[in-house]
């Protein structure tokens, strides 16, 4: 009788040690767990309620689960009067530059507006009866990828019209380093509005408060900004991204060496625009020496690709399996090294070059035959005056 006492009172404690065991650890898996600000519902449903919401997104406007967010807002009884589409469009099948019209979401039956058309600041009629603008845009971190500019014509005309705008985070993919020329104001534009590096370290909810922090808005207003901020997110850690960015960003290794490739679109030579593997490859048909080869031809996403039906040498940079935490210009001197055409000049005649360098110093460097090093280091002393101002925002862990 007692040893049968004996194992009951030793089953019941077994009992109660692992029950106690398992919500111990489901409290410590829900601690742990990532996720982004859309799936924080519970952080930003209540700021809703009762208002009448715009929502700045895109296809990468998901939740965990791939519901997406306009559709989520619904469910939960939010009044959303209206959309509005960044470059790419609503749901991000528009070419990079592509004029992206007005029109109405066809399962909501909510009018979508542009602001990658006739304006790319919200007019003051578009946000009468707004009292929330929600931004839940999957960035690149990267400072001529538009969406951060999207976000800041957006504060600005939410300050003037007395609007507030809640941003869920998500994910940098450049996230945990800052690298790049630093912009200068001359040469600002919507590939490149603030003073900042190429790569500048922060989530697009961060960037967001450093706009506002650092008064960038026009006349130096502030917006009434709200974060809703990740779970368990890590600066150095790379996280898988639920749809693709934009059409020519269709992976990770696409995004990882998009902040070096890009400077090839102010030249004459493709980054793979119209191939199976845009930002991944790079060459055009006066780099002879160069030996990988494609041939750019009209797709989804690059419906008039640059260098169309031109059969291109360069490198395919794909299969390489590289991780940069750095802006890599060994492609760009290379490619300028070989380029022989004797017809057109190395770079487009328009300076895009410029535009994205956020100078013209990376142009005139690259054509003097400026060693790498020597350019980086002449980054060196603007980058430091940034992470000063940088470190102000940050709210992640590295």
């Amino acid at each position: 009788m007692n040893l049968r006492l004996k194992i009951k009172d030793l089953l019941l404690i077994c009992l109660i040690y692992f029950g106690f065991t398992s919500i111990f650890n489901a409290q410590n898996l829900e601690k742990n767990c990532f996720k982004t600000g859309a799936d924080r519902p519970e952080l930003y449903l209540p700021l809703l309620k009762n208002k009448n919401i715009a929502v700045l997104t895109n296809q990468t406007g998901l939740l965990n689960d791939k519901t997406f967010l306009v559709d989520f807002l619904i469910k939960n009884k939010i009044n959303i009067k209206r959309i509005f589409a960044p470059e790419h469009g609503f749901r991000g099948d528009a070419d990079a530059g592509e004029h992206v019209k007005n029109g109405v979401d066809l399962k909501t039956g909510i009018p979508i507006i542009s602001l990658y058309g006739d304006n790319k600041k919200p007019k003051p009629e578009q946000l009468k009866g707004i009292d929330i603008v929600v931004f839940d845009i999957q960035d690149v971190g990267v400072r001529f990828y538009t969406y951060i500019s999207t976000l800041s014509y957006l504060m600005e005309a939410a300050a003037e019209n007395n609007v507030e705008v809640i941003v869920l985070d998500r994910p940098n993919p450049n996230d945990g380093f800052i690298d790049g020329p630093v912009l200068k104001k001359e040469f600002s534009s919507f590939v490149g509005l603030h003073e900042v590096p190429v790569v500048y370290g922060l989530t697009i909810g961060e960037y967001g408060k450093m706009v506002n922090g650092e008064h960038w808005l026009k006349n130096g207003i502030q917006a009434k900004y709200t974060l809703i901020p990740m779970q368990n997110y890590h600066k150095k850690q790379r996280y898988e991204i639920l749809e693709k960015p934009s059409p020519n960003l269709p992976n990770a290794i696409s995004i990882n060496l998009y902040p070096s490739l890009c400077f090839f679109e102010g030249t004459q030579v493709s980054v793979g625009r119209g191939t199976d593997l845009p930002f991944q490859i790079y060459g055009s048909p006066w780099t002879k020496d160069l030996p990988y080869q494609f041939t750019p031809k009209p797709s989804d996403g690059a419906k008039d690709p640059f260098l169309n039906g031109k059969v291109c040498y360069g490198e395919n940079l794909s299969k390489k399996n590289l991780d940069l935490r750095e802006i890599n210009l060994k492609w760009l001197i290379k490619a300028y090294a070989d380029y022989k055409n004797p017809k057109e000049s190395f770079f487009l005649k328009n300076l895009w070059i410029d535009k994205l360098a956020g100078n013209d110093e990376l142009r005139k460097q690259i054509i003097a035959k400026i060693p790498e090093a020597q350019i980086k280091k002449s980054w060196q002393k603007d980058l430091e005056k940034f992470q000063k101002i940088r470190e102000k925002y940050v709210i992640y862990e590295d």
